[in-house]
């Protein structure tokens, strides 16, 4: 549907320049979302490809294992969008404090985000309300250090940005003067609490991800915030119980539709067309999570199966590969601490996982080697690989 421009522009300064900036109005959009069928049908599978992911995730044994390093893999997906050079197993390595030469800054960046990520779902757990408090808190942690540790963390922007070119006379999106931050927050803050009206919960997500990101409150962050946004109104209402569900993969893939599609929904109003293309991106992320998690699945039973065969060695090697699922890079240290298991065991351990071809060492080195669950590792990072 084409309603027209969704907002009105206003004139301000910017680096000595003045340009138009667009404040958005108000959530919901008028007049109402039209439900064709088609549209309607999108939706309908969308919010059973998340019941089926979520009732996935309910069965795996130990889901904290999992997720930990499938938020890890959130992270630098959701960083890659935003030109850092970081790969999962950068960030695991960087997280045992193994880094092979990779760019400290983009690896930091990544880290930032994951320890906000875990913050934002800890603060919704203990029953804090999805709000501009906890936003600007959540961002405090995303630019707590590294590149963006300068733009303001956990405020509000109080100078104009711009999206695009090399200044903002050519800039291609300028977004509402800092003045009117606050009130377009502050009416996004109501719409994500139900008012002027209730919103289910999937079109809520999909509504408000486009005004943040119109908005662009921050100095820097907003990007990644935007998509955090999403995960976490699914999970604080109970749509997900586990966070499994991010969408940067898809964004990135699909890089310059996403960007078409928000500009369609500002300038004309259309979206119907934004929110088809949300409810693809999620059947498909959904869809390509259980994918991963049944293939980890199957790839721990056929390798518990193996390690069974080990004789008296098999009940600390399989302790050791339990570990190895949370933390499918590892050191020889961490999993003895770990495992409270001997260093003589833990290597002992190791040495038949590295003959069975289960792991690999990855240095070369006699003394602090690190080893990495392949086949696991493998299945993990796909979508993540460096250009």
């Amino acid at each position: 549907m084409n309603r027209g421009l969704q907002g009105r522009y206003v004139q301000t300064a910017a680096s000595g320049e003045r340009v138009r900036a667009f404040v958005p109005a108000p959530l919901p959009p008028h007049p109402p979302i039209e439900w064709t069928p088609d549209l309607r049908g999108r939706f309908d599978q969308a919010l059973v490809a998340i019941g089926r992911l979520d009732g996935v995730a309910m069965r795996i044994s130990d889901t904290s294992i999992f997720l930990y390093s499938y938020i890890r893999k959130e992270a630098v997906l959701s960083s890659m969008i935003e030109g850092t050079q970081s790969s999962l197993s950068d960030l695991l390595l960087y997280e045992m404090e193994q880094v092979p030469g990779v760019p400290l800054a983009d690896v930091g960046e990544v880290s930032n985000y994951v320890v906000a990520l875990t913050h934002g779902l800890e603060r919704l757990d203990k029953g804090f309300p999805l709000s501009l408090r906890l936003l600007r808190e959540i961002h405090g942690v995303l630019l707590a250090t590294g590149r963006g540790s300068a733009q303001t963390p956990g405020e509000f922007r109080r100078s104009q940005n711009w999206i695009g070119g090399t200044r903002p006379g050519n800039a291609a999106f300028v977004p509402p003067p800092p003045t009117n931050v606050h009130d377009c927050m502050a009416k996004l803050e109501l719409f994500l609490h139900d008012e002027p009206e209730p919103t289910p919960v999937l079109l809520k997500a999909a509504l408000a991800h486009v005004q943040f990101e119109t908005i662009h409150p921050f100095l820097d962050g907003n990007g990644r915030l935007g998509r955090l946004l999403i995960t976490l109104l699914l999970c604080e209402q109970n749509v997900l119980r586990q966070p499994m569900l991010y969408l940067s993969l898809y964004f990135k893939t699909h890089r310059q539709s996403y960007y078409e599609l928000l500009d369609r929904v500002r300038l004309h109003g259309d979206w119907e067309a934004w929110l088809s293309f949300f409810a693809d991106a999620v059947i498909t992320t959904a869809s390509q999570a259980v994918e991963t998690v049944l293939q980890l699945t199957e790839l721990v039973e056929k390798d518990r199966g193996r390690i069974s065969a080990f004789g008296r060695a098999a009940v600390s090697t399989a302790e050791v590969h339990r570990a190895l699922q949370e933390r499918p890079i590892a050191t020889s240290g961490w999993l003895g601490q770990q495992t409270r298991l001997t260093p003589l065991t833990v290597n002992r351990s190791l040495r038949l996982l590295e003959q069975a071809g289960i792991v690999r060492e990855m240095t070369g080195r006699r003394r602090n080697r690190v080893f990495s669950y392949r086949d696991y590792m493998d299945i993990l990072s796909r979508g993540t690989e460096l250009p």
